[in-house]
């Protein structure tokens, strides 16, 4: 699997990264519903086994849940086959399962020290602040974890889900190493001004979610829509429901013949998409069983023809134009 720089880092992470968030469980607000820990650490094993160099989660996932089942991994995997791990901070859960920001200095060490102990580490190789909230305690965040990399603690540190004005902010304190943005076909907000700034800034782009939560695999449908559990957080988002949705797999139908002629499984053209822009380093899949990632792992690999890629933007203008006369937005992110 080709591999690509991660900015101005000496970091090569592999065009596909294995996420983990949804095998935190279904126990929160962002929950995915229930996972089986057993699939979850072969699911691990087997994205290592086919070339795939790192691994992305956080400390909110389940509250720990995720990063303890990659700890289980890594311990089987042996430090010789260590891939790279980054991981979060600043996302604090409530008893009730909902979250909230918190981005003070004691917070951020307190979450640094359970991570490093729940992966089972001595330094994660890249630590973001998850979330820009509350706003104006980003710089206290970023001043930490300079801190925790001059301790040796982490390696390299980035953002995720944070503009172009509040990189700025942090840039001017210390370099970003990389943004980690929900950037997919359906989510194409980061192309505006993130993606360009991050080019021009030398910033590392980490998309989560290229895939649209599952939408554009290929493998969903509306049965798979109304059966998604109320421990799911999908059943609260507008794209997997009447009227989006329609037009969503309608979209994935419109497109699944490259797949088709490409020989592939529907579910790498989505990140052969999103890798298509050079700002992108490499892209997040999700990871709850060995089958998911030996369906996605190829399409790092795979380059779209400028053809390619205007058959993609023909169906998205069409799916917009559709938006449109129903009275929908684009949005639905959660």
């Amino acid at each position: 699997m080709q591999k690509r720089r991660l900015g101005s880092t000496e970091l090569e992470l592999t065009t596909i990264g294995i996420g983990t968030w949804a095998i935190g469980g279904g126990d929160w607000s962002f929950g995915w519903g229930d996972q089986d820990e057993r699939e979850a650490i072969e699911g691990i094993l087997k994205g290592v086994e086919l070339g795939v160099n790192w691994i992305d989660t956080a400390a909110i996932y389940g509250e720990g849940a995720s990063e303890e089942l990659v700890g289980r991994a890594l311990r089987e995997l042996g430090a010789a086959e260590r891939p790279v791990v980054a991981t979060k901070c600043g996302r604090i859960m409530r008893e009730d399962g909902t979250v909230f920001g918190r981005l003070k200095k004691e917070s951020v060490v307190a979450e640094c020290e359970a991570s490093l102990r729940r992966l089972g580490v001595d330094c994660i190789d890249l630590y973001q602040i998850h979330w820009p909230d509350p706003d104006e305690g980003i710089e206290e965040a970023w001043s930490t974890m300079m801190d925790l990399r001059s301790q040796g603690k982490v390696r390299e540190i980035g953002v995720s889900n944070h503009s172009v004005s509040q990189m700025e902010r942090l840039r001017a304190i210390f370099p970003l190493a990389s943004l980690q943005p929900p950037y997919s076909m359906l989510n194409r907000e980061v192309e505006q001004e993130q993606l360009p700034y991050c080019g021009e800034h030398g910033v590392g782009v980490v998309c989560y979610s290229p895939m649209m939560k599952g939408l554009l695999t290929g493998a969903f449908t509306r049965e798979r829509a109304k059966a998604l559990s109320d421990k799911d957080h999908r059943s609260r988002d507008p794209k997997f429901t009447a009227p989006q949705l329609e037009l969503n797999l309608e979209f994935v139908e419109t497109i699944r013949p490259l797949a088709e002629a490409a020989g592939r499984p529907m579910a790498q053209l989505p990140l052969a998409w999103v890798l298509h822009r050079a700002e992108v380093t490499s892209a997040i899949v999700g990871v709850r069983k060995p089958g998911q990632i030996e369906q996605t792992a190829g399409g790092g690999d795979w380059i779209l023809t400028e053809e390619e890629i205007e058959i993609v933007e023909n169906a998205l203008r069409f799916r917009g134009e559709k938006l449109t006369q129903l009275g929908e937005t684009n949005q639905g992110w959660v």
